[in-house]
C-alpha cells in the first residue's frame, strides 16, 4: 500500500515537473517574442525619428538615398546600443551567479 502511494506521489511530482518545464519553455518563447517586438518597435521609432529630423529641416525636396543611409546608420547605432545593454545584463547575471 505504501509503495503504491509512493509511486503515485512520484508520478504526480513528475507530472508537475513536466508542466513546469512546459511553462518554462513557453516563458522563454514569449520572452524571445517580446524581444523581437521590442526590436521591431525600436526600428520603427528609429526610422520615424530620422524621417522627422529630415522633414523638419526641409520643406520641399528630400534626398531619399541620404535619408535611407541615415536610417541605416541610426539602426546600426541602436543595434550596437542594444548589444551593449545585453552584454551588461549578461555580465551582471554572471557576476550574480558566481
Amino acid at each position: 500500500q505504501n509503495e503504491k502511494e509512493l509511486q503515485d506521489v512520484v508520478k504526480q511530482q513528475e507530472e508537475k515537473m513536466f508542466q513546469l518545464i512546459d511553462k518554462s519553455g513557453e516563458v522563454t518563447r514569449l520572452k524571445a517574442e517580446v524581444s523581437q517586438l521590442k526590436r521591431s518597435l525600436q526600428h520603427a521609432e528609429t526610422e520615424a525619428r530620422v524621417l522627422w529630423e529630415e522633414m523638419r529641416g526641409k520643406e520641399h525636396q528630400v534626398d531619399t538615398a541620404y535619408v535611407q543611409e541615415r536610417v541605416m546608420l541610426r539602426r546600426e547605432v541602436d543595434k550596437l546600443r542594444l548589444l551593449l545593454l545585453e552584454k551588461k545584463d549578461e555580465n551582471l547575471q554572471l557576476t550574480d551567479k558566481y
